[in-house]
This record gives structure tokens, sequence and C-alpha cells, in this order.
């Protein structure tokens, strides 16, 4: 076991979240005691949760110390820790996807929290350049924490890049769902699971994208009802005439936008984009990241399939109920 494997399972945890996080970055946190014994593996899972340092301390303490009872909203949770943790967690080691951060937000400072508990060292693969957040390396340090930076940099760089979209204008990743035949037409294609999976990213967007054929076909509503969500404002590109009949015009609190171009609007920076080949094909250019999900089925009836010559790298796979689903990019 080596600092490599340790961070390597702190980004595999954070991946789980991508998509879930936002305005947040997705980010992993593993602890180690001082003979390289996991204690935690966390991630921080949405905004306002606790941060994945904090997430992963909680883990590892109630490990230590089954009695503890944990509160549950972060900044309590900050104060427990920091009042009974009681050194369980000195000279132990943190394995941090992004460096922790300085500041206090809707959640407390991780640096801070860090120091106190008394590790001895934090390995970091990404350093935080945002204003807010940045210096929590040095705030480390001035601790006499050992820290170690630049660890997996170009894997954890890629964790972060969704993060590093928003704050530079916007991120948008094509959503897919196919079966093993690759078919993706004629019903349900995914499982509960995986649809609940999908309504949480939808929650979070801000826009969801689809073409004038997606609307005509399968007339969806795209909101967030499985968690009871809130549903994303929609855009239809489309050179046709629109029913204003249809499902998605009718989703409380929703603005629907039509249009004959393939631009995002401005002021959306967190924009998910549905549909099937067609759209794919000409949309393939436009987004960031790809979000496939694969069922396990096959289909006599399903006919449409993915026609499209487009060479993707997978950065992520997951499994959700009887689907697989990756995170990929060109």
């Amino acid at each position: 076991m080596n600092d490599r494997f340790y961070l390597s399972l702190a980004i595999n945890e954070a991946w789980k979240y991508q998509g879930l996080t936002y305005p947040n970055p997705a980010v992993g946190c593993v602890i180690t005691d001082k003979n390289g014994a996991i204690l935690a593996i966390a991630a921080h899972k949405k905004r306002g949760l606790p941060h994945a340092e904090l997430e992963a301390a909680k883990a590892a303490l109630s490990k230590l110390n089954p009695l503890l009872i944990f509160p549950s909203e972060a900044n309590e949770l900050y104060d427990f820790i920091s009042k009974n943790h009681n050194n369980l967690l000195k000279n132990s080691t943190f394995y941090v996807t992004l460096e922790p951060c300085s500041h206090q937000g809707l959640t407390p400072p991780c640096a801070m929290l860090i120091a106190l508990l008394g590790a001895k060292r934090v390995v970091i693969g990404s350093l935080d350049k945002s204003e807010k957040a940045k210096g929590g390396a040095q705030i480390l340090k001035k601790a006499g924490v050992e820290v170690e930076e630049g660890f997996l940099k170009d894997e954890c760089d890629e964790l972060l890049k969704p993060f590093l979209l928003w704050q530079e204008g916007s991120f948008s990743f094509f959503k897919l769902a196919l079966r093993l035949d690759g078919t993706y037409d004629n019903g349900i294609i995914t499982s509960h699971e995986a649809r609940v999976f999908t309504h949480e990213i939808r929650s979070v967007c801000d826009l969801i994208v689809i073409g004038g054929e997606t609307l005509r076909t399968d007339n969806p509503l795209l909101d967030a009802r499985l968690i009871e969500g809130k549903a994303p404002d929609a855009l239809i590109c489309t050179a046709k005439d629109v029913e204003k009949t249809a499902n998605v015009f009718h989703v409380k609190n929703r603005k629907v936008l039509i249009q004959n171009s393939l631009d995002f609007p401005k002021q959306y920076k967190n924009i998910m984009v549905e549909g099937g080949s067609n759209f794919l094909n000409v949309m393939s250019e436009k987004v960031d990241r790809f979000l496939i999900f694969h069922s396990c089925d096959f289909s006599q009836e399903g006919s449409k399939r993915v026609e499209i010559d487009l060479k993707l790298k997978l950065l992520y796979q997951g499994f959700i109920g009887n689907c697989s689903f990756g995170w990929y990019r060109k």
C-alpha cells in the first residue's frame, strides 16, 4: 500500500457523487492510522452537507469509538468532533483529492479541523485555486502537519473539471441511457435506482436541454419527481413549431425556452442534455462530458440504436441497481 493507492480510493469515492455536488466540487477523502490501516473512505455528497474531510473524520471516529452519537448538520458536527475527538486521530494521514478549504462557508474550514485532530500528514491531489477556499495547505504546514502535494494530479484535476467550468462559465454533459443491445427507444430502459439517481442529478441542474425529436417522440416531463426535487428549466432546440400541450410545459416553477439554435443560454451554469442518436450527433461537440447508463436488458421492440462515430475516454464506471454508468470525455 502506498500514497497513490489510498488517494485512488478517495478519487473513486468522489466520482460516485459527481453531478450531485453543484456548485461545490466532488471531493473524496481517505483517513489511515499511523500504521496505514484504513479508518474511513468518504466524499462530499451535496451542497450544505459536510465536506469530505469532515465526513471521513466522522466515519473514522465512529469506527474507533462506536459510542459516539454524531449530529448530522455540518456546523454542529464540526463543533462536536472538535470537542470529542479525544486525540483518536492523532498521527493519522488524510488523503484528499482537493486541498482542504480554509474558509467558513455553509460548512466550516476543513484545514483547521485536520490540524486540530492532530493529523501527521496530508496528501493532496489538486490544489484549490479559488480565492475563497485556497490556502488550506499553508494552514496545515503552519500547524506542523506534513503536506504532500500533486499526487495523482491529473486524475484529481479531471475530477475537479466540472467545478472549474462552473466557475468560468458553465458545465454541460450529455446523458444517455442504453440497453445491452444498444437500443434506447420504446419505454423505460434503466432500473428504478438509476432513474432516481438521474432525478437527483437533474434536481441540481439549472437547465435541461432536448431536441424537438425527443419532445415529439417521448413527450417527457423532464422533472425530478422521483425525489420530489426541483425541476430545472427546459430548453427545446427545434426549428419546428412546438405544441404547448406537451408535458414539459406543465411542471410548476419552470421556465421553458424554445430556440432554433444549439447555443446554451449564458445565464445557466449546470446543464444536462438528453436525447437519442441524432441529438447526440449534433451536440457531441457542444458538451463537456458524457454520462452514459447501460441496463442489463435486451429488447425485441427497441429499434433505435446510436449511430455515430464518436470515440470517448472512460473516466469512471459505477454500478446502480442492475445498471452500470460511466462518465466519459472526448
